[in-house]
């Protein structure tokens, strides 16, 4: 059963003009078609707000920081609003106790009362309480009490600072929501654990935008211009998540391949031995509005990810935004349940030598048809569907 009509707060873990995009965007973004939905934006500190004092991106926000604000702001869908809070206290150098827990209470104070706020002068009284993986802050929902909470979980925990503090908040956050939704298996059977009322849901890609890659007169990203094909390529971050050395060894066995990795760099996990390699190009960050003309220019579509306990509880986002683009696609096999979601269309390596033959196999059997075949997986995985399983499992549970 659809929502509609419906008031919906939902607290991302990014900001809302992030040049990436993340997933609770894309359900804010679905939610608004039928609903009156208002996204929390990713809150400052006050350290952030010194530091960056003259970006842009405080820039855009820097009038609504007064409590005297109306504290939010429009986008560019009419029922989709932006909550802008006033920057809160660093806090996370804290070790955790007392100390620590008090403080957060006060930030989830400045939070929670520009959100009554906003929905107060709007003439709000129920509204659905999303929080999608933001678990700095598990008990804003106390602070603002919604008639229904939900916390989505969308990735494992693995960033030291987010761990600090994390654990416990999100063990606390999982059980005291009304229910949970996760986008992998693997984290749907950990949180089902701690609170029966958890649900799983994948992820999905924006089908409108990464298609683009398929129309001819898309012009390619130029920093893939004069670059020799065939072209391997990943975008996403590289991070701890990345197997180094299986890529390492893919590259050096494919000398007449360009791989190109394009995304922003965490330089203490990525291989320096990787940056000198000739037939590899790091590409740094790719604007969200330009994904479209880089994976155009990927002959092959690459996700080469570790097998571990931390990958296992993964769901890429780029797996469909490549297959909507119609690109070959070659992944390790580290999640198991993508298999489930991809019919045949996706080649699946356990090694470095498996991986090279899966390149070599794609490049030599892609066709018209495979291309048709690989995009119409995608169309069954699209945010307008996960937003519909998302809308079912909340009617279900609103009293």
């Amino acid at each position: 059963m659809a929502l509609k009509d419906k008031v919906i707060v939902i607290l991302g873990n990014t900001r809302f003009d992030s040049a990436i995009r993340a997933t609770s965007l894309f359900i804010a973004r679905n939610l608004a078609k039928n609903n009156k939905v208002y996204f929390v934006d990713y809150p400052f500190t006050l350290k952030d707000y010194l530091a960056h004092s003259k970006s842009d991106e405080l820039k855009v926000r820097k009038s609504k920081f007064s409590l005297l604000s109306d504290g939010f702001m429009d986008t560019d869908i009419p029922n989709l609003k932006v909550i802008i809070a006033p920057p809160v206290i660093p806090i996370n150098f804290l070790p955790e106790g007392i100390i620590f827990r008090t403080a957060l209470k006060a930030n989830e104070v400045i939070i929670g009362t520009r959100i009554k706020k906003v929905l107060k002068k709007a003439g709000v009284k129920d509204f659905i309480f999303i929080n999608s993986f933001n678990f700095h802050y598990p008990d804003l929902a106390k602070a603002i009490k919604p008639v229904l909470t939900v916390y989505q979980c969308v990735d494992p925990m693995i960033v030291p600072y987010d761990m600090k503090h994390g654990i416990l908040s999100e063990d606390k956050l999982v059980k005291q929501s009304d229910l949970v939704i996760c986008t992998s298996k693997a984290l749907y059977d950990e949180k089902k654990s701690q609170n029966p009322n958890t649900y799983f849901v994948p992820n999905a890609a924006d089908i409108d935008h990464c298609s683009q890659a398929l129309n001819a007169a898309l012009p390619l990203h130029p920093k893939l211009a004069n670059l020799p094909k065939p072209i391997i390529g990943y975008l996403g971050t590289l991070e701890r998540r990345m197997d180094y050395s299986l890529i390492l060894e893919v590259v050096k066995a494919n000398p007449e391949k360009t791989f190109i990795l394009a995304g922003p760099v965490w330089d203490n996990h990525v291989p320096q031995e990787l940056f000198k390699t000739k037939n590899v190009h790091i590409t740094g960050p790719v604007p969200y509005a330009e994904v479209p003309q880089m994976i155009k220019g990927f002959d092959v579509a690459i996700i080469p990810f570790k097998k571990d306990e931390v990958s296992a509880t993964i769901f890429p986002l780029k797996l469909f935004e490549y297959l909507c683009a119609g690109k070959p696609v070659v992944v390790t096999d580290f999640n198991p349940d993508l298999k489930d979601y991809t019919a045949g269309t996706v080649s699946y390596a356990g090694s470095p030598a498996i991986f090279t033959a899966a390149l070599n196999e794609a490049l030599k059997t892609n066709s018209p048809e495979k291309v048709a075949e690989r995009v119409a997986v995608s169309k069954l995985n699209t945010w307008a569907k996960r937003t519909e399983d998302i809308e079912a499992i909340i009617s279900k549970h609103l009293k």
